[in-house]
């Protein structure tokens, strides 16, 4: 019980959790904006708009540098984090649904392919475009901000 109590009062933890949330909660809003139907999986999944994984490593990073300070270790450790999600996000991520649109093209479009039977299309939603990280970068700044002067002031 104790080791519950602990953890809901990780103030940082929170904050990058509650900071994941309302990104998957705004990422399947716009999903049923634009496309008109409702997939409660956005808020889990990976891909769109906001980027959730860039939300949460913003948000971790402010958190760390307000209650332990800049300079340290946890907030150098946190910022370096932050830096390689989003990296990874914007450039791997998004090379890598690239190419899953490219291959599912070839596996079920191409008559090369039709003798051969795939079960299911590889994910092309993984990565994110620079814009959708900068919208989870905003998210990940506005929660963590509130979190931290409204909510835990």
């Amino acid at each position: 019980m104790r080791f519950l109590i602990e953890l809901v009062n990780n103030k940082p933890l929170v904050i990058a959790a509650v900071s994941w949330l309302v990104a998957g909660i705004l990422k399947m809003i716009i999903e049923l904006r634009v496309n008109k139907k409702l997939q409660l999986s956005r808020i889990v999944g990976a891909g769109g708009m906001p980027s959730s994984h860039t939300s949460t490593v913003v948000a971790l990073a402010i958190a760390l540098g307000y209650y332990n300070g800049i300079r340290s270790s946890e907030f150098a450790l946190a910022a370096i984090f932050a830096i390689i999600v989003i990296h990874d996000a914007v450039g791997v991520r998004l090379e890598t649904g690239k190419q899953a649109k490219v291959l599912n093209t070839m596996m079920f479009e191409s008559e090369a392919f039709k003798d051969l039977d795939f079960e299911k299309q590889l994910k092309e939603y993984v990565g994110h475009t620079p814009l959708q990280a900068l919208a989870g970068a905003i998210v990940g700044i506005i929660v963590s901000t509130l979190m931290i002067f409204v909510v835990y002031k």
